[in-house]
């Protein structure tokens, strides 16, 4: 699966190990969590995530 890297603070999501703390189980793609989920180190939403090369 891809992981995503937040524009702003640098946080990567990795879906291998989801967001467990937000609620986001292990093994979720980026593209299943809910759009009202925010980033857990700076609070931004999905919009200001990238797709790490």
């Amino acid at each position: 699966m891809k992981k995503y890297v937040c524009d702003v603070c640098g946080w990567v999501y990795d879906p291998e190990i989801g967001d467990p703390d937000g609620g986001i189980a292990p093994g979720t793609a980026f593209e299943d969590i809910p759009d009202d989920w925010e980033c857990p180190e700076c609070g931004v939403t999905k919009e200001d995530f990238s797709l790490m090369d």
